[in-house]
């Protein structure tokens, strides 16, 4: 018997009983649904914290020094000439300084307005770009003028969308804004809080004025993004030479991203297999339907041994139409796993405010068509070897 005359026959009985075929298969079309949503859900936080990470920049390298000897310290002029002794694989530096003062416009407070010190190539660091007036420059910080540019939602919010050369006070401090920063948040997250609700100042004028002697955070851009493990090294040992102890902390984003995404692998890998378990109870079932099905078809058996039936073809009409069942599960599985995959695109944008894109991918795909398949050659071998060596003589006395 050729393959495609046991495929169609294989189909055949399955369409004549579609009710058993269908119980028969739903421990595979949900443990492949569970297993593509899991999946997806997994594709769709990477790729979610890949994106944040990326508008952060994942060539940048975060180090802060949190504490120092009686003596020893390092000048933000330093870091400095560190950076372009070693031009080759660094790029940029920005000291920053976080100011703790509140940010006040006429007579309101903005409680959640983050105010940072910065030098003239943070925004080139970070990747903002300016929509009205000019940055900090280099003559700000050199002598420590008042200024700050400001994000897109303090302008729009206090100033008519006109800040520019307007003032407003951190602290008791008072600052002229020369600059806004272009709007990073969509139109319907500008709000308070927001990526856009910031002040920028000079970092020198910032540290002045909260009474910091020397500088303790930096970001640091890389040549080129495959060294950033070499750099963070080049940087620690630095550092360790000044300080003779692990007084600091060194870091790159795209290392947290890693380590991030190995956690999400980890746990996507685990649940998978958990909701794997339901292919195995479908595998069973299967099995279990085949060997009913054999008990059933004994006398069909018994003649078509009786006619020169091989048991090749015996045991290979069994085994195919127990593969054909389990991949139309794995079909049907597949399905729902894109609907869920839908349903859970939709509830987190409902529920956490955020798309995180829920998306098995092809690969997933492909591994549950082979996995049902695989199923249902695995356990439809029992049930076709039992079919294929059935006596003909007792097989056609069986009623």
């Amino acid at each position: 018997m050729k393959l495609w005359e046991s495929l169609d026959l294989a189909i055949k009985n399955i369409a004549g009983s579609k009710m058993r075929t269908l119980l028969t298969m739903l421990g595979i079309i949900i443990g492949i649904g569970a297993v593509m949503l899991i999946v997806g859900v997994g594709n769709g936080l990477s790729q979610y914290m890949t994106d944040s990470f990326a508008e952060l920049g994942t060539n940048n390298i975060s180090v802060t020094i949190m504490g120092r000897g009686s003596s020893r310290s390092i000048s933000d002029d330093e870091m400095y000439e560190f950076v372009a002794e070693n031009s080759d694989m660094l790029d940029l530096i920005s000291p920053t300084v976080s100011m703790t003062d509140s940010v006040k416009i006429g007579n309101e407070t903005m409680d959640s307005t983050v105010a940072t010190g910065i030098s003239e190539d943070y925004f080139e660091i970070s990747g903002y770009e300016l929509s009205q007036g000019r940055g900090i420059t280099y003559m700000d910080l050199e002598e420590r003028n008042q200024v700050c540019v400001i994000g897109e939602y303090l302008n729009q919010t206090y100033y008519d969308g006109a800040a520019v050369g307007q003032t407003l006070k951190v602290g008791a401090n008072r600052y002229t804004i020369v600059g806004i920063m272009e709007q990073e948040s969509d139109d319907e997250d500008l709000d308070e809080g927001c990526t856009d609700d910031c002040v920028f100042t000079p970092y020198t004028t910032a540290a002045r004025f909260t009474f910091m002697g020397t500088i303790e955070n930096y970001t640091i851009t890389v040549v080129d993004e495959n060294t950033i493990s070499e750099c963070i090294t080049l940087i620690e040992d630095h550092l360790y030479d000044v300080f003779g102890s692990e007084v600091y902390m060194v870091m790159s984003l795209s290392e947290m991203l890693d380590t991030m995404n190995e956690m999400v692998d980890i746990v996507v890998t685990i649940l998978s297999c958990i909701a794997a378990i339901s292919l195995v109870v479908g595998g069973i079932g299967i099995m279990n339907i085949m060997l009913v099905s054999v008990t059933e078809r004994t006398r069909e058996i018994g003649i078509r041994k009786a006619l020169g039936s091989k048991e090749r073809y015996i045991m290979q009409q069994f085994v195919i139409e127990a593969a054909t069942t389990s991949a139309l599960g794995g079909c049907l599985g597949i399905i729902l796993g894109y609907a869920l995959s839908a349903i859970a695109t939709s509830v987190s944008s409902a529920m956490l405010g955020t798309a995180i894109h829920v998306s098995p991918g092809i690969e997933a795909v492909a591994l549950a068509v082979s996995v049902s398949i695989g199923i249902g050659i695995l356990f439809g071998y029992l049930p076709a070897k039992k079919a294929a060596r059935l006596n003909p003589i007792d097989a056609l006395r069986y009623d």
